[in-house]
C-alpha cells in the first residue's frame, strides 16, 4: 500500500470517531522508520484541546487501529497532537480558533503584496479582521480570504493589552481567561 493510500485508509478509519468526539481532522501523517511505523494525527475542535481531551481520543484511536487490519500485524506508534505554532492558518476554522492570537499574515491589497504581524479579530467564511497596536494606537481592518498568501500562528512572548483583546472580539470572560494563563 502506497503512504498516500495509507494515509488516505487512516483518515477514514478514524473519521467517525473524531465526529463523535467533536474534533476535527487537520493531518495524518506517516513516518516510517525502520521497522516501525509512526503515526501521526493532528486534530483541533473549538475551544482548544485539553491534555486529557487527547488522552482521551489517543485512546480511542488506539482501540480503532486494534480492531482494524489497516496497518496488518505490522507495529506502529500512534500519536495524536494539535496544531503548533507555525502551523498555517488556511481554512475559516483555523481563523476563528485563533482568535485574539498574534499571526504573521502576506496578503495582496489591490495588487500590492503585503506582511502584517497582527492579532486575529472576528472572522467569517469570506474574511478575517486583524487587529494591530502601534504605539497604543489600536487599528482593525479586514483581509478576504482569497487574499491571503500565508498566515501562521507567531510565538506570543507579550501580554496584549484589553483594549487590543476586545478590538480582536473577546468577550469579559476569554479576557480573564487569557490574563490567567
Amino acid at each position: 500500500m502506497t503512504a498516500e493510500a495509507l494515509t488516505g485508509g487512516i483518515s477514514d478509519l478514524v473519521a467517525s470517531t473524531l465526529d463523535r468526539l467533536g474534533f476535527d481532522l487537520e493531518e495524518v501523517a506517516v513516518l516510517t522508520p525502520p521497522g516501525r511505523r509512526e503515526i501521526r494525527i493532528v486534530v483541533d475542535r473549538d475551544g482548544g484541546v485539553s491534555l486529557d481531551a487527547v488522552a482521551e481520543l489517543s485512546r480511542s484511536l488506539e482501540a480503532v487501529f486494534d480492531e482494524s487490519d489497516l496497518l496488518g500485524e505490522s507495529p506502529y506508534d500512534l500519536e495524536v497532537t494539535t496544531p503548533g505554532i507555525g502551523r498555517p492558518l488556511t481554512l475559516p476554522r483555523h481563523w476563528r480558533r485563533n482568535q485574539g492570537r498574534k499571526v504573521r499574515v502576506e496578503y495582496t491589497d489591490e495588487g500590492v503584496d503585503r506582511t502584517v504581524e497582527a492579532r486575529v479579530g472576528p472572522s467569517d467564511e469570506g474574511r478575517v479582521t486583524l487587529v494591530t497596536v502601534d504605539k497604543s494606537r489600536i487599528r482593525s481592518f479586514e483581509v478576504e480570504l482569497a487574499d491571503i498568501a500565508r498566515a501562521v500562528v507567531e510565538v506570543d512572548f507579550g501580554r496584549p493589552g484589553e483594549a487590543a483583546l476586545r478590538a480582536c472580539g473577546l468577550d469579559d470572560d476569554e479576557i480573564a481567561r487569557r490574563r490567567e494563563s
